[in-house]
């Protein structure tokens, strides 16, 4: 596989799964643009790449995808740099121990999980559709099944972190499949893609607070057994999905499909298939991101 020549933007890639997807990419010759909400960090990640790969062409911007804003002027600060884009990443990824709303009055989860992909993918199109045979590749996560709760989207009528930031990950694959329609004929693909567990900055909260606590005792073996079970071993290969989709020349056309940790189509979840549920998110998708 090589991207000599390509452009490619992941977001939340200043660590965790984004970073080594981003370093994936980078080591078969992308262009890569890291996104991170600080702009050190940002800085930092991009510089360490650049050594460990060898490869120059890592910059890096800034932007906190719950904010609307924000993503408009990534954006824009994206297209100002790059006519073309080839692939899209949308990695970054959100849990909350409770319901908090963002500046634009959106539940913060389904702003970054939900929302976020839906406006950058809609706001970059034009430079996707550019590109030859670019490709969008969201990012899927938790325990994406069961049903969707099309009446607590937002976790309005009830919020516990997990069980939320689940149903906003299967919001999310609701969202791709009916984007990945609007997308047909463009030359422009997106699939989403499974990547497992792995402990990320994000899902340490699973062990320190964010979620219902297990019984006390197990909790200080839960924090010795997570970095050892979910270690960066973990991470690199819950980002192999990811580089997979955005590189390999085996799923170049491939549209509108769900990929599981090995990287290989798997049935999408009976919530996601039922049309109702998809138009009610993409509506929903469409309110708030305007």
């Amino acid at each position: 596989m090589t991207l000599h020549g390509k452009t490619v933007l992941v977001t939340g890639s200043t660590g965790g799964i984004g970073k080594e997807t981003a370093r994936g990419l980078a080591r078969l010759g992308a262009r890569v643009v890291l996104v991170g909400r600080d702009a050190d960090r940002a800085r930092a990640a991009a510089a360490e790449l650049r050594t460990d790969t060898g490869n120059d062409e890592i910059s890096a911007l800034t932007a906190d995808v719950t904010r609307r804003g924000d993503l408009h002027r990534l954006a824009e600060a994206v297209t100002a740099r790059h006519d073309t884009l080839d692939v899209l990443v949308n990695n970054a990824g959100v849990t909350m121990e409770r319901r908090e709303l963002t500046e634009d009055g959106v539940e913060t989860t389904f702003a970054a999980n939900v929302i976020a992909p839906y406006t950058l993918t809609r706001l970059l199109r034009p430079a996707l559709a550019r590109a030859r045979a670019a490709r969008v590749v969201n990012i899927t996560g938790g325990v994406p099944r069961g049903r969707i709760d099309v009446d607590n989207l937002q976790g309005e009528r009830a919020f516990v972190g997990l069980s939320h930031y689940n149903q906003t990950k299967l919001a999310l694959m609701a969202m791709s499949y009916t984007f990945a329609e609007h997308l047909t004929g463009t030359g422009v693909t997106l699939n989403v893609a499974y990547p497992g567990h792995a402990y990320t900055s994000m899902n340490q909260s699973l062990t320190t607070g964010a979620y219902p606590a297990p019984a006390r005792p197990i909790v200080p073996l839960l924090r010795l057994a997570m970095p050892v079970l979910y270690g960066h071993r973990a991470v690199v290969k819950a980002s192999r999905s990811s580089v997979h989709l955005a590189a390999s020349p085996h799923v170049e056309g491939v549209h509108q499909t769900y990929f599981n940790t090995r990287s290989r189509a798997t049935p999408w979840p009976d919530a996601v298939l039922d049309e109702r549920t998809r138009d009610t998110i993409w509506a929903l998708c469409g309110q708030l991101a305007d």
